[in-house]
């Protein structure tokens, strides 16, 4: 039967990244016993800390995988953005405002805000990291990352639906003084180093010092925008100076262009052990990012044969925004531990982070509308025209921004033969403060800009929660677990105010510096570049929104509360193998937005005339989730398995979109083209309908003859939405009959007010995104002994998923399809190392076939841009240990 099933995985595409582990002195492993140390040929213990207790990874009942520093650094893996696809159902998207959205199981968020939660608890060292921007940390000199799958719960961190990952920092050894360092240079001009220094001050106190500098040109094609629309047959005649605005465009260098990188990281580690039984580390960690950020880029393939055709390469655009990010992340982590007896031990953990940031980025990319259907033709007649302008000129700027966050983590632990539990307590108080601003500077019908600006001075979160979870072997071989958590959050908004609007037929953005005359009459001009100056708009700072009126308030709070669970079953068949069975839950905090007038400053048609005024709050979501595992070492040990089924229930998920605000007495009837010109929409998040999820997660780690590695993952995902009655199918629809696909549904006019507006699609058994339905991936290495004892190692890794989509609406046309297909993608390096492993040398090519995958895709107006995985990399990598 054993071998049966260990054939069978064989044959499978897995990763063994999930669950290898190193012997060097800086690994986390830990062996079981010094007779498996010693053999080679067997696959070693890993521990994890995934039930906040060491245990071995493969008698821990959660699906868990562990990733060495080794393989990150392999894989060219810098960030969290990395593990996408390495990890069963595990994806990664580039999110505005330098965020990243983290899926596990399909389960995430894309709120990127200051008050935005995510789905998936990011932690080092155990403790909570809040803010999503901290994923493009870089990971360095790491024991190891951990990904939890599933509703975390209990004990980790704050309470989250999808999952938790874990990154955990190489601690000071006390035993010896060692270094290593890393360099690696790489097309794209990529040059990257790594230090590491450890230092046994003494046999009770060690620091460790860590570097880490990664540099690389952008591989997108980056041009300035200096458009200058010259189409007579449309009355607009070239004059020579700029239709888009120039007040931020400058030439930059490839080492500056989009999709570039430009970071550095160090961290300083002490270790104290203050006695035999208490043990202090204290580190202070600073990241700075002083990228471009990324960009959107048209789908060339998908706009082939149609009137969006790329004119040039698949990586070419023009800016008139260079990307500009200044990041700095200062984070002080302090991590005590109490043995008080053999059984018991108290260990404290704290975390204070101070995170800054300024960032301006350029959201149209350069895609105008020259030349397509539906122009505007000058001059403009008294009501100016609704069609296509030109061009667009859309851009995003956050002037300034600090994030400061302190985090404690308090817990009890008890281990014995038949009884171990951890009991805790845990506190995170964030205060942020940013001002952001939105600018979209050429619109209809007039062609006038507009803006709103965010000065959010003082948003705090607070989030407490007390919790225990036991586990207890009742009779041999069988363990009951039950945890619970309790978790109170709380959101306010001090001070904050909006200023601008998104009155597309207001001049209030010229700030009364510019004067475009009356539409109708003769001299009319919406703006050029030259019109336009730094005493308008968002650098100009609140001052200059002066004529738009007063900006709404923001001075509001809401709190809630959650009682989560889990209780699961395990069964030790003999020393080598488990099975288990676990239910548990998790939970998202709600949530608010910005204030804002609910009838759009008109009047409304219910309550008071107006202005009326709503926070627009949404509700928490939960997850629910039954989990049966399988996990073992077969084969004479040579062999490690793990096999995970399970089914999610998802409710009240939050969803981020445009939906109804208000009823409005309009000033005339509504036209036949507009008949809901009565309803006000707005941005922002509801909580909709009920998820179905279902999957199968395998892993795999074989030894089959001396020198050769073999592994990899399986995963299968199912999730089926439903009860999502009120979704609006708004994908595409003034193309979609061009493209041949079913045209968009007619808006919603019954008598359901909430509807208004609506063009109601049933979306029951579409997926979620970023979730395919299907991944694997396989890799294998081969150690060869040299002469003169020198090893060459080859290695090779296949991965390949499945269709995945980046909308509900799951829309499948040629050129206007909201997914990403099915791909694959190989990454190959030859490693040869010397005699006793003082040094190294490794060749490496990632993305073989230079295969265009994208992680993010939205629907620009007849055509997809995207955000695209990096293409082929290739490169050398030269290590020392002293």
């Amino acid at each position: 039967m054993h071998l049966a099933i260990a054939s069978a995985c064989a044959m499978l595409a897995f990763q063994a990244d999930a669950q290898e582990t190193t012997n060097s002195k800086k690994s986390a492993s830990k062996p079981s016993n010094t007779a498996d140390e010693n053999n080679k040929d067997v696959i070693q213990e890993v521990t994890v800390s995934a039930t906040r207790l060491a245990t071995s990874l493969l008698k821990t009942p959660v699906a868990v995988s562990a990733i060495t520093q080794e393989n990150l650094s392999r894989e060219g893996i810098t960030d969290v953005r990395g593990l996408s696809g390495n990890v069963p159902n595990l994806q990664l998207s580039t999110g505005a405002d330098s965020g990243v959205q983290i899926s596990i199981r399909g389960v995430s968020s894309n709120n990127f805000t200051e008050i935005g939660d995510p789905a998936v608890g990011l932690h080092v060292a155990g403790l909570y990291s809040p803010r999503p921007q901290g994923a493009l940390a870089l990971m360095f000199d790491l024991d190891q990352v951990e990904v939890l799958r599933g509703p975390q719960g209990t004990l980790f961190g704050r309470n989250s639906t999808a999952g938790s990952i874990n990154l955990i920092p190489a601690k000071p050894e006390f035993g010896s003084t060692y270094g290593s360092t890393v360099v690696e240079l790489g097309n794209y001009h990529q040059r990257q180093i790594n230090l590491i220094q450890n230092i046994a001050v003494s046999d009770n106190f060690a620091l460790r010092a860590t570097i880490m500098n990664v540099k690389r040109d952008g591989w997108v094609n980056q041009m300035q925008d200096f458009t200058d629309v010259n189409i007579p047959d449309h009355g607009f005649i070239g004059d020579g100076i700029p239709d888009v605005d120039q007040r931020h465009n400058s030439k930059v260098a490839k080492k500056d262009f989009y999709n570039n990188k430009n970071e550095w990281a160090a961290r300083l580690s002490a270790r104290l052990k203050v006695t035999p039984d208490i043990d202090w580390q204290l580190s202070y960690e600073k990241f700075q990012n002083n990228g471009a950020g990324d960009i959107g880029l048209k789908d060339c393939k998908q706009a082939a044969g149609t009137r969006f055709a790329c004119n040039g390469g698949a990586w070419d655009l023009k800016v008139n925004v260079p990307g500009k990010i200044d990041m700095s992340i200062d984070t002080i982590r302090s991590a005590l531990s109490w043995n008080l007896g053999p059984n018991n031990s108290i260990e404290y953990g704290f975390a204070y982070a101070d995170q800054r940031r300024k960032q301006q980025s350029d959201d149209d990319s350069g895609y105008h509308p020259l030349g397509l259907q539906g122009l505007v033709t000058l001059p403009l007649g008294a009501e100016g025209e609704w069609g296509n302008w030109p061009v667009i000129d859309n851009s995003s700027l956050t002037l300034d921004s600090k994030y400061v966050s302190t985090v404690h983590d308090v817990q009890f632990k008890h281990r014995a033969d038949n009884l171990q539990y951890v009991t805790g307590a845990f506190w995170m108080h964030e205060k942020n403060q940013i001002n952001y601003a939105q600018e979209y500077l050429v619109n209809a019908p007039f062609g006038y800009p507009m803006s709103q600006y965010y000065a959010q001075p003082n948003r705090q979160i607070d989030a407490k929660a007390v919790y225990a979870q036991a586990d207890w072997k009742f009779i041999p071989g069988w363990t009951a677990t039950f945890g619970a958590r309790f978790s109170q959050d709380k959101k306010d908004d001090k001070g904050g105010k909006v200023y601008g609007g998104w009155d597309t037929e207001s001049t209030a953005y010229y700030n009364g510096l510019y004067h475009p005359g009356s539409p109708g009459t003769p001299g009319f001009r919406a703006h050029n570049s030259a019109d336009l100056t730094n005493h308008m708009g968002a650098f100009a700072g609140p001052e200059a929104y002066g004529e738009y009126g007063p900006p709404a308030q923001n001075d509001h709070a809401q709190s809630w509360n959650k009682l989560t669970y889990r209780i699961g079953l395990m069964k030790e068949l003999n020393n080598n193998e488990m099975i288990y069975s676990s239910l548990s839950t998790g939970y998202k905090s709600g949530g608010f937005g910005d204030k804002d007038d609910i009838c759009a400053g008109k009047r409304c048609a219910e309550g008071p005339a107006g202005p009326q005024y709503s926070f627009f709050p949404y509700k928490p979501e939960t997850v629910t989730n039954l989990e049966l595992g399988y996990k073992a070492k077969l084969l004479d040990k040579r062999l490690s398995f793990s096999m995970t089924g399970f089914y999610s229930q998802y409710k009240d998920m939050q969803v981020t979109g445009d939906f109804f605000a208000s009823k409005i007495i309009p000033e005339s009837a509504c036209p036949d083209w507009n008949p809901n010109c009565d309803v006000v929409t707005k941005w922002q998040t509801t909580n909709v309908g009920v998820v179905d999820i279902k999957g199968l997660e395998i892993e795999i780690d074989y030894k089959p003859w001396a020198g050769a590695r073999i592994g990899g993952f399986f995963s299968y995902l199912d999730t089926k939405m439903r009860d999502y009655s009120s979704f609006s199918d708004n994908w595409g629809c003034g193309v979609r009959e061009e493209y041949g696909a079913v045209p968009c549904p007619e808006m919603y006019s019954g008598s359901d007010r909430t509807l208004a507006g609506r063009r109601l699609y049933d979306i029951t058994g579409n997926h979620l995104p970023l979730s395919p339905k299907f991944t694997l991936g396989l890799n294998f290495s081969q150690e060869i002994a040299l002469e003169n004892g020198y090893t060459l190692t080859p290695w090779i890794a296949v991965k390949w998923q499945d269709k995945m989509y980046f909308t509900l609406r799951n829309f499948d046309n040629a050129h206007l399809s909201d997914a990403q297909k099915a791909y694959s993608k190989v990454d190959a390096s030859i490693k040869l190392s010397s005699p006793n492993r003082s040094w190294y040398a490794e060749a490496y090519v990632l993305n073989v076939s230079d295969t265009r995958s994208k992680n993010s895709a939205g629907d620009a107006g007849g055509f997809i841009k995207a955000t695209w995985n990096d293409p082929r990399t290739y490169g050398i990598r030269l290590g020392f240990d002293y």
